[in-house]
């Protein structure tokens, strides 16, 4: 009766094997968790000039920018923001391992934030942080009709 499996070939499928999407699904998950942990660590951290959760930082390298245009690193006033990246090089040169913190006033605009970002990044120091005033955490209340 070989002729009998034959006859099966023609019937719809009526089942799905679900094992398969189960297994991509869970492979997928796993390379997320472990791409998204990589993206985090090598992100800049980036804190807004007010935050609630504000800390002191490590500061190897301070560059301050001041609503009137003067520039201090590491409290010295330099003639201009060009100025940092030799002073950047040569504390690079020094420490490995160094961080620098940018404090920006809030009136300075966002081209000279970034164009002192640019020039640490061109003196090769890649752990750079923003300097931020903590304020109290704002409670908010739910409104209940």
């Amino acid at each position: 009766m070989a002729g009998g499996a034959q006859d099966d070939v023609d019937e719809p499928i009526t089942g799905i094997n679900v094992t398969p999407l189960v297994d991509i699904t869970l492979v997928l998950l796993i390379i997320f968790m472990v791409t998204a942990k990589i993206i985090v660590s090598q992100s800049v951290p980036l804190d807004l000039p007010k935050a609630a959760s504000g800390s002191d930082v490590q500061v190897v390298f301070s560059v301050i920018l001041a609503a009137d245009g003067t520039t201090l690193v590491d409290s010295h006033p330099l003639a201009n923001d060009d100025a940092i990246l030799p002073l950047a090089r040569d504390a690079q040169g020094k420490t490995a391992d160094l961080r620098a913190v940018i404090k920006a006033d809030t009136a300075v605009t966002h081209g000279r934030v970034i164009h002192v970002l640019d020039l640490l990044k061109q003196a090769g120091i890649s752990k750079v942080a923003f300097g931020v005033s903590p304020v109290a955490p704002t409670v908010v209340t739910p409104v209940v009709k």
